[in-house]
């Protein structure tokens, strides 16, 4: 099978809200101090949460500081359990269901996720072994995602994530190894802050980053403006704030769209093709 940006990326991981019933509303835990609303206990539904499942305050949700609420991306995984786990049926029409359906959105959130960073594997190897692999752990974590509530809470989703991020990170070292040696670079600079972790308000316009391991690293307001970071592996690495105005991000790996929208970027910053420029830079 193959597995391409329209069909993979653009309808099944892609989010639509209009097809959920709020799931991220209600079942996740809200802290005030993370750019949310107000603090908020797991399974209560937020103060703008309307009754038809949309946001009192969405188009207002940069101006009202709600970062948290700007960031968050569920991968498709909302619709998913709305319209395929549960048929149609709401939390609402079913409230003794309530908690179970909170719960089941969790654990596809998970899986969605995974099938994100597995098709952007699957586009970058070029090991015919090795994508062999990916496409069949994809096609069974689409399996998973399509199973009857009950088997989807009996998954063991630790392990299952253990088997794709073996293939993710010996993708990674692939596309990071190409980078590194794909421009002229001092062997003494190359790798000198490959994994390094904390760059919590670092300015690194002057690092070179290409091909780097960035895998969790804290660049929180870090000073990434006109930085390449071409082959960079950015997965689970924190960007809120971080300014990537001029900072070429066309060929970094493992980005999400959650990540992009907590950064300050402007129009000449270059993002990978499956990425939407937030129409707030």
């Amino acid at each position: 099978m193959i597995y391409t940006y329209e069909d993979k990326l653009n309808k099944e991981l892609r989010v639509d809200c209009e097809k959920c019933f709020g799931l991220c509303c209600v079942a996740l835990y809200f802290s005030a101090s993370e750019g949310f609303p107000t603090n908020k206990d797991a399974g209560k539904p937020c103060i703008n949460l309307q009754s038809n499942f949309t946001c009192s305050v969405h188009k207002d949700l940069r101006n009202k500081g709600l970062k948290g609420c700007t960031a968050y991306d569920c991968f498709g995984a909302g619709q998913k359990v709305a319209q395929v786990t549960y048929g149609g049926h709401d939390w609402r029409q079913a409230p003794e269901s309530a908690n179970q359906m909170f719960e089941a959105f969790l654990i596809m959130r998970q899986l969605h996720e995974m099938l994100w960073y597995l098709t952007q594997a699957f586009i970058l190897q070029t090991d015919h072994g090795i994508k062999d692999k990916i496409s069949s752990l994809l096609d069974n974590t689409k399996r998973l995602t399509l199973l009857d509530v009950n088997s989807l809470l009996g998954l063991d989703v630790a392990a299952h994530r253990t088997k794709v991020n073996m293939l993710l990170k010996n993708t990674s070292e692939l596309v990071r190894t190409k980078a590194r040696s794909g421009k002229n670079t001092p062997s003494r600079n190359r790798n000198a802050h490959s994994r390094r972790l904390d760059y919590f308000g670092a300015d690194l316009r002057k690092t070179n980053l290409r091909g780097a391991d960035l895998r969790g690293a804290c660049l929180i307001a870090a000073n990434l403006s006109g930085v390449d970071l071409s082959g960079a592996d950015l997965i689970g690495a924190d960007l809120r704030d971080a300014n990537l105005s001029g900072a070429n991000l066309t060929n970094s790996i493992f980005l999400t769209q959650a990540q992009i929208n907590t950064t300050k970027g402007d129009s000449n910053t270059k993002l990978p093709m499956m990425l939407v420029r937030p129409t707030y830079w």
